[in-house]
């Protein structure tokens, strides 16, 4: 199986939301009913306003004015985790957690392996992992994040998201595929007068599994100019070293406290209560005297 790709055409979305309930119903993700419990209105129609611990997947909206007279362009992006070729998540992650499937390319993880550190938090250039039961004590802490659907991709399905997408906004298939299409696309946009359209994730952040096509501008859509990994990574890798070199000290100090230790073999003893002596049970040799009336027993 061939590197695969989630392809978003941000020209075609109509921000119905669609790939958001798919994504819920799909992966068994719970939706609070409780008023406001995504977070205070702030003005805009997207919500939840952010990526919550069960939320995988939101369109985005930037209503950005347009000069005209009532006029807005509606910039609807899509953020979820992006999939990254080289992605700083599992460099960090200290448990094994996080992986990169090998027939896809997807980056998903184990749950049962997750240790709850929040580093793949603190790495990705996104934002994008998130985390359940954070704040509740005795809870254990649980990464959540979009897996692309590899359980659904490796038995021929496309992912619930795209499965939904009635306009065609969504695509899936081979990376090299997904990108030819982004192009032609961003060409045909450039032809309609949209000069800022462009490609996004073609290289940005190493290359990455989902590749978009950006009608408007990037700073209307929820996406760094540059990603680069947190300082966090460069950190981890200085002391993933360290921590090696401790452990392999540690394993040389026990070697040599045991070889110091070969033939040493502490004598058994027994009480002589006749005597009232502490006597090596082997030779018999009296190795102390309790004087009782001293108080030593």
């Amino acid at each position: 199986m061939s590197e695969k790709a989630i392809y978003f055409d941000s020209s075609k979305c109509t921000a119905c939301k669609g790939c958001q309930a798919a994504c819920k119903c799909w992966n068994n993700l719970p939706t609070p009913y409780e008023l406001n419990s995504a977070g205070t209105f702030t003005g805009t129609l997207q919500n939840p306003p952010d990526l919550q611990p069960n939320t995988r997947i939101i369109i985005t909206f930037n209503e950005a004015d347009n000069g005209k007279k009532y006029g807005v362009n509606w910039a609807f992006g899509r953020r979820a985790c992006m999939h990254c070729t080289n992605p700083a998540c599992v460099s960090v992650c200290p448990s094994g957690a996080l992986y990169v499937d090998e027939e896809t390319g997807l980056v998903t993880y184990d749950s049962s392996k997750c240790i709850g550190c929040q580093y793949c938090r603190s790495a990705c250039p996104f934002d994008v992992p998130r985390h359940t039961n954070v704040g509740l004590t005795g809870d254990n802490i649980k990464i959540n994040k979009c897996t692309g659907c590899v359980d659904r991709v490796k038995q021929g399905r496309k992912p619930a998201c795209v499965s939904t997408c009635q306009p065609g906004a969504l695509q899936f298939g081979d990376r090299d595929e997904m990108l030819a299409m982004a192009k032609e696309r961003v060409e045909y946009l450039k032809g309609k007068g949209f000069a800022d359209a462009r490609v996004y994730g073609e290289t940005e952040a190493g290359g990455t599994h989902v590749i978009y096509v950006l009608k408007y501008p990037l700073s209307q859509y929820e996406l760094p100019e540059n990603p680069q990994p947190s300082g966090f990574v460069d950190a981890f890798g200085i002391l993933k070293p360290l921590t090696a070199a401790a452990a392999v000290a540690t394993v040389a100090g026990l070697g040599i406290s045991y070889a110091t230790g070969v033939g040493y073999k502490r004598p058994t003893m027994r009480y002589d209560e006749a005597n009232h002596d502490v006597v090596d049970a082997e030779t018999g040799e009296v190795i102390k005297h309790i004087d009782r009336e001293a108080g030593e027993l």
